[in-house]
């Protein structure tokens, strides 16, 4: 399984969310907006402390970014417990990459005890909204039996879908699955896949 923290997060603490539009108070915006221009300026000791204002007032964006910081150690000192309470809390409000992030740590047991299960769920509640890294993700671990029986059925679907979401790897391990795979299970899935997309 791929570190989503380190592939599609680490150095991009603002990246992915300047273009979501916020939804809760004036506060916590005026707040959220001051941390990402500091963030965008070099100054996360001040994004640390704006991120941590609207967090605390409950907006998913800066709760999602305030969580990057604790991870990565920028304007504050790293630390891995905290990174995983905000990426809860941003997960647990619907944030997609907060999700795949919160996978992520369950996985590697990171910030908190290591989770196979929860690591799958939280994989297959981002994956089921076309998060392609967490769709890849929970391929291998169908692949692989983490957290879950083996299931190729299940992984050819979920690398399916990251290559129709254009992940990278997604390819090259659609092509190793398939080889594990009896024709009548490859035509199975594919007919899974075709549903699936037809269904979009």
């Amino acid at each position: 399984m791929s570190n989503i923290f380190t592939k599609r997060i680490l150095g991009t603490v603002v990246m992915t969310t300047l273009v979501v539009s916020l939804t809760t108070g004036h506060v916590a915006h005026a707040d959220y907006e001051a941390g990402i221009t500091a963030a965008q300026n070099g100054d996360f000791a001040t994004a640390l402390r704006e991120f941590t204002e609207a967090a605390e007032a409950g907006l998913d964006l800066a709760q999602f970014n305030l969580a990057i910081l604790y991870y990565t150690g920028q304007g504050v000192e790293q630390s891995y417990e905290e990174a995983y309470r905000w990426t809860l809390a941003a997960a647990e409000q619907g944030h997609l990459n907060a999700q795949a992030n919160l996978a992520s740590l369950h996985y590697y047991g990171t910030g908190t005890t290591q989770n196979y299960k929860e690591a799958l769920r939280w994989n297959t509640t981002a994956a089921e909204y076309q998060h392609a890294g967490a769709q890849l993700s929970l391929a291998k671990m169908y692949q692989l039996g983490e957290g879950t029986e083996v299931d190729l059925l299940q992984a050819h679907f979920w690398a399916s879908a990251a290559l129709h979401n254009e992940h990278p790897e997604a390819g090259v391990l659609l092509r190793q699955i398939s080889a594990l795979m009896d024709p009548e299970q490859l035509s199975q899935a594919r007919r899974m896949f075709a549903e699936w997309v037809l269904a979009l």
